[in-house]
């Protein structure tokens, strides 16, 4: 057995996370030796013990442990003469991180039961799910004019009263920005350019420090939470960095390219929480590295006095500090409720997300 030559094919290698693949497992000998039958075996890593349907996986906020799964797939093949076979089968509801699978078990025997044989085979595959950017409102557009420093309540990308010249047709301009007069006496399409606004930067810091009784589907939702903002204030044309601190702190600098959102979009997908420190001291420490933005958003699920002095101390360097604080409804203690009081009173933006409001589509983050 050890001599057979034994190939996985994955229908996709990168998919998001709560998707499904199609796996097909051959089976290759070179002696035609007739075989009863055969046990296939996909031996299974711990990173797909458990799954992810999107937005359901949220009502089990409260107990995670419900999304632990023993994932198991044995089939079995009567070859007889054969010297290729196949079997296929489907992982369904894959969850997010990179997961390899390693390993197919192989068994077979003669068909009195005398004869037992048992191999198994090193195979690695990669499969990558990245996480599930979801559709998110925000309540507050996050720049603003020269010419004012009043804010909107909505998300217009471009100042349409003011005209400041006209330039040529580019893809993307809206239909009402041509200037008819212009486009007429040139022979191609000019539109008009718009003042521009003063560029509004936004950090976003995620907690990524692991300790004791860490909701780890709320984390899950904290780093849902986190790629859906990007993706929405890239959409508004702002720029964005991503401050990620867990056991070592890695920041992705306020730009808008695509590579840099490819390498966010990498870092979280392989993201665990980690390390031994306590979040708000690393917070403490690392906010004084970075310059002062306009906007600070951090993301957490776990909010306590310590936090609240270090967010106190933030506020003095930044125009703005929004608190997301992720986390099930019924693990919300009366001590956290009162200090997200504190810290609105103070003028610190919190807004809470609980397993009702995730499991809305789009989900509403509150600037205000």
């Amino acid at each position: 057995m050890k001599n057979w030559k034994v190939t996985r094919k994955l229908s996709h290698h990168v998919i998001r996370a709560g998707d499904g693949i199609t796996v097909t497992l051959q089976v290759r000998r070179s002696v035609p030796f007739p075989l009863y039958y055969c046990i296939c075996e996909e031996i299974f890593p711990t990173t797909l013990k458990k799954i992810d349907n999107r937005n359901d996986k949220y009502q089990y906020m409260d107990r995670p442990n419900k999304l632990k799964v023993d994932r198991s797939i044995k089939e079995i093949v009567f070859p007889s003469f054969r010297r290729v076979f196949e079997i296929t089968y489907k992982i369904e509801q894959v969850p997010r991180g990179e997961h390899t699978l390693q390993k197919v078990r192989i068994r077979t025997g003669d068909v009195f039961g005398f004869v037992k044989k048992e191999h198994v085979f090193n195979i690695s595959d990669k499969l990558v799910a990245y996480p599930k950017a979801r559709a998110i409102h925000m309540t507050e557009q996050l720049s603003n004019f020269e010419q004012g420093s009043a804010a909107s309540y909505t998300f217009n990308l471009k100042n349409t009263n003011v005209a400041s010249g006209v330039r040529e047709y580019a893809p993307g301009d809206k239909f009402s920005w041509i200037d008819w007069k212009q486009t007429a006496r040139k022979n191609e399409v000019m539109t008009k350019e718009f003042e521009q606004e003063k560029s509004t930067d936004i950090l976003l810091i995620l907690d990524s420090c692991y300790y004791e009784g860490i909701n780890y589907l709320a984390f899950e939702a904290s780093v849902e939470v986190t790629i859906s903002l990007i993706r929405e204030i890239r959409r508004q044309s702002t720029n964005v960095g991503l401050l990620s601190i867990g056991e070592t702190s890695i920041h992705f600098p306020e730009q808008n390219d695509y590579q840099q959102q490819d390498w966010i979009r990498q870092h979280l997908t392989r993201i665990q929480p980690n390390g031994s420190q306590v979040f708000s001291n690393k917070l403490k420490e690392e906010v004084m590295k970075l310059e002062s933005s306009n906007i600070v958003m951090i993301i957490t699920t776990r909010i306590t006095n310590s936090f609240k002095e270090t967010i106190q101390k933030m506020k003095q360097r930044t125009k703005r500090v929004v608190v997301i604080y992720v986390q099930s409804s019924k693990l919300i203690s009366q001590t956290d409720y009162l200090t997200m009081q504190k810290l609105q009173f103070e003028g610190v933006s919190v807004h809470l997300l609980t397993e009702k409001q995730l499991m809305k589509n789009p989900i509403e983050v509150n600037m205000i």
